[in-house]
């Protein structure tokens, strides 16, 4: 039997990526709304394909694509978010994903990609083009944005949306501390005084 595995948030978007898998043949479709239901599903129900979005509760995307390497666990990954190529097809790549597909592009890209990992390929349209920028600044700005790790990231895009230390913390099974101790980092590494300035970034380089 042909299985596929959603991750995703959005009851709307898990119900027609549903359709879209039934469309392409798979027989048994399974849905999860956080990363930490991934792994444990993958391990149950041994899916053939993983529809993973990247922004998720408690465990982000590329966090889920680590587990599922550290794990061990034969499974070929399509990422389907909103995120920014720019910033995470490379990290996507690095982590064993196999394509790489952006919400805000046809619903076609998708399926395309679903065909092309079925088929042993990998699919990361654009790639070619990650390094280009917009001006000498956001070059020095995507330069920085490259060096943080994904965890960094991760918080950097939840400060910028505004959420509170606290519920990032929760969020992340995380201490308090150990967020705002991200947070210090984050704001020395790219040289930013206050968290309005790290909105304007974030804004800038489009993460939120």
């Amino acid at each position: 039997m042909k299985k596929a595995l959603i991750v995703d948030d959005h009851p709307v978007v898990g119900a027609t990526l549903g359709l879209i898998l039934e469309s392409e043949g798979f027989r048994q479709v399974d849905v999860v709304a956080s990363g930490v239901e991934a792994v444990p599903m993958i391990r149950k129900h041994l899916p053939e394909l993983v529809i993973l979005d990247l922004n998720l509760k408690g465990m982000s995307g590329l966090e889920v694509l680590e587990r599922i390497r550290a794990n061990g666990l034969e499974c070929r990954v399509v990422v389907f978010t909103s995120h920014d190529p720019a910033h995470y097809q490379l990290r996507c790549m690095r982590a064993g994903a196999m394509a790489f597909v952006a919400k805000s592009d046809p619903l076609q890209q998708l399926r395309n990609a679903i065909k092309a990992v079925r088929s042993g390929y990998t699919y990361f349209p654009g790639s070619a083009d990650l390094s280009a920028g917009n001006g000498v600044l956001q070059n020095n700005e995507r330069q920085l944005i490259g060096q943080l790790s994904d965890r960094e990231l991760h918080i950097l895009v939840q400060l910028a949306q505004g959420r509170a230390n606290k519920d990032i913390a929760e969020g992340l099974s995380l201490s308090h501390k150990t967020v705002s101790t991200y947070k210090t980092r984050l704001m020395a590494k790219l040289g930013l005084g206050s968290l309005v300035l790290l909105r304007e970034f974030a804004m800038r380089n489009q993460l939120i």
